[in-house]
């Protein structure tokens, strides 16, 4: 079946989650993680992701924003910069405002020249979003940004999947899935999108039951795989 629709998560997808850290790294009023920022992105990342899949399978929901500040919480602690306020302050700023990775308005472009559907599908909230498409500057390339927020659970719940076929009216076998969380790929191939493993970090493949169809080093091959 011929793809129509081209789904993105969207935070390690199409926007760097590491960049917030990266950024205030390079400010001098935040020193203190001028050396270690990766790994505090990296524990961030990991904590909130922990965090949202916690509460989906205990339905204990509550919007991304509140996942996110709980997660860099625990990672400030982590690193031993608990203490510093600003710092955090700063870094949740900053996260209104991730940058998209390089090849991303060059892809969205060709998907929609080709006449493509495209869309994110993510956990962010609503408000969460649509800063971070306006902040990169992509909100012409995309047709809407559905979020988890309208079924009350996180991904990798099928109630989730379920939003790309009742915005879009589409087949599954039209939905081209992609993301940058190996997780979130298999899932989706085992609810029966086909799907792409953006795997930046050559990460092994996660040990569950379905895998990802594809994997690429980063997104620029994505409308090969679309069929254009």
């Amino acid at each position: 079946m011929p793809i129509t629709t081209c789904v993105f998560d969207a935070y390690g997808t199409l926007f760097d989650v590491a960049a917030a850290a990266r950024e205030a790294a390079r400010e001098p009023a935040f020193a203190a993680i001028a050396e270690t920022w990766p790994q505090l992105a990296e524990h961030w990342r990991l904590k909130q992701l922990q965090y949202s899949w916690l509460r989906a399978v205990t339905g204990a929901h509550d919007d991304f924003w509140q996942v996110t500040q709980e997660g860099l919480d625990w990672s400030l602690e982590k690193m031993g910069v608990a203490d510093e306020p600003a710092l955090r302050e700063r870094l949740l700023a900053l996260y209104w405002e991730l940058q998209a990775f390089a090849e991303v308005p060059a892809m969205l472009r060709a998907l929609k020249d080709g006449g493509l559907n495209t869309a994110i599908l993510s956990n962010g909230s609503p408000a969460m979003l649509d800063g971070a498409v306006q902040s990169a500057g992509i909100s012409d390339l995309l047709d809407v940004s559905l979020s988890v927020e309208s079924v009350g659970v996180f991904k990798p719940h099928a109630s989730v999947y379920d939003l790309v076929g009742a915005h879009y009216s589409c087949a599954k076998g039209e939905v081209l899935f992609v993301s940058s969380n190996g997780w979130d790929a298999a899932a989706a191939t085992g609810y029966g999108f086909t799907t792409a493993w953006v795997n930046r970090g050559g990460d092994p493949v996660d040990r569950l039951p379905w895998k990802p169809a594809h994997q690429l080093r980063d997104l620029s091959g994505i409308p090969a795989l679309a069929g254009l």
